[in-house]
């Protein structure tokens, strides 16, 4: 029975069958709960007492499997730790969804096959360094500023909401996903493993620069790993291990040093520093129908005003770093 402080919480939950189905639906059902039900805990009473064919993966209900991911108001994340109260509040109703970039085997329940494999092609674990082999039979030690290096990424719990949330991920089967990149970085700083290199190297030809910086993994995650920053981190090791060896690295070291000579864009040399100039030229189709619609592209750009504060700010981050 509804106590005194229930509301009403409308619930609207995707169904589908692949191969019973013709097409998805969304079925209603209305619930009294209190504002603080996670949504988990309505969907289960709605298995419960409403609809027993509804289909949902969950486990521990305390935001540590991260069984429980799923869509909710067009948001990925947890449902064991969403609270209906501040949804309704919101938006009138609560509208359920299973991940995306991950095929519906039924109802929310995804095919995480995809996303594990990007976790297994990363290699996580770790790599002894033949040369500096571990201690036998103890445990190798680090230094509390070695641990700090791992900000929060082995809080991960592998729930995919950033997976879920990544628009790189649904632009390009390419990318690995923040999850699997916020890992490799967790073993690339780790001192005891003996690939950093082989890590770094190879992670820039298999999909790094693939990232397009919306942070919307970050926002997603409910374990605070911030696999964006951790992303960007990669990004940073990766060039000064290697160097800009290929489009993405080099794109982003023209694009700071465009910035810095002038405090603009000069978008037609950022294309030679991106592709060279061999490589511009399957490029020139689209270069000239730009040019004809902004002719101003192919002019060098004056610098700004107040450009001398900007290299001020470019040296006090990167004060070993000439010009």
């Amino acid at each position: 029975m509804p106590t005194a402080s229930a509301i009403p919480v409308p619930l609207e939950v995707y169904r589908f069958q692949p191969g019973v189905d013709a097409k998805p639906s969304y079925r209603r059902y209305e619930l009294e709960l209190s504002p603080h039900t996670p949504v988990l805990s309505a969907l289960l009473k709605v298995r419960a007492e409403v609809d027993p064919t509804l289909s949902l993966r969950y486990s521990c209900r305390s935001a540590i499997c991260g069984s429980c991911a799923m869509r909710i108001n067009s948001k990925s994340r947890l449902a064991c730790e969403t609270p209906v109260g501040p949804e309704i509040e919101r938006h009138g109703r609560i509208v359920v969804e299973p991940m995306a970039n991950q095929p519906v085997i039924r109802d929310l329940v995804v095919d995480q096959a995809s996303f594990w494999k990007e976790y297994e092609r990363i290699e996580p674990h770790l790599k002894p360094d033949p040369l500096h082999p571990m201690p036998e039979g103890r445990p190798n030690p680090m230094t509390p500023a070695e641990v700090e290096r791992f900000h929060d990424t082995p809080r991960c719990i592998a729930c995919a909401a950033c997976y879920s949330a990544c628009p790189a991920v649904a632009a390009d089967p390419a990318f690995p996903g923040p999850m699997a990149l916020a890992k490799l970085y967790r073993f690339v700083v780790d001192p005891r493993d003996g690939a950093h290199q082989d890590r770094l190297v190879r992670i820039q030809t298999e999909g790094l620069w693939l990232c397009l910086r919306c942070h919307l993994c970050t926002e997603a995650c409910p374990k605070d790993v911030r696999p964006s920053e951790r992303i960007r981190d990669l990004k940073e090791m990766a060039i000064a291990a290697q160097g800009a060896t290929e489009h993405g690295s080099r794109h982003a070291v023209g694009f700071k040093t465009n910035i810095r000579a002038a405090g603009t864009l000069n978008e037609s040399r950022l294309v030679r520093q991106t592709f060279g100039v061999v490589g511009m030229l399957p490029q020139l189709p689209h270069g000239l129908a730009i040019w004809r619609k902004k002719p101003e592209v192919a002019k060098r750009p004056r610098p700004i005003e107040g450009a001398d504060e900007l290299e001020k700010i470019y040296e006090a981050l990167d004060p070993e770093e000439p010009r």
